[in-house]
């Protein structure tokens, strides 16, 4: 096992569908620009109300990519 160095950036995702599809849209998006994500971590959950219903998720995240 080697020891690694993590960079650690925060980032939200969105999702009209639930808070795990936010989750996965915000984790696809970040992994197209950087490389060797590792974890993530939620921190913080909100939402946008639409005439008395939920009309948005978002998730707050701390993701976490190996350095080189």
């Amino acid at each position: 096992m080697t020891d690694n160095v993590y960079k650690i950036t925060e980032i939200v995702g969105s999702s009209t569908k639930g808070i795990e599809d936010a989750i996965s849209n915000a984790v696809s998006k970040a992994s197209k620009t950087l490389r060797e994500l590792r974890w993530f971590e939620v921190v913080e959950t909100r939402g946008h109300i639409e005439d008395g219903k939920v009309g948005h998720y978002q998730v707050k995240l701390k993701i976490a990519f190996t350095l080189e």
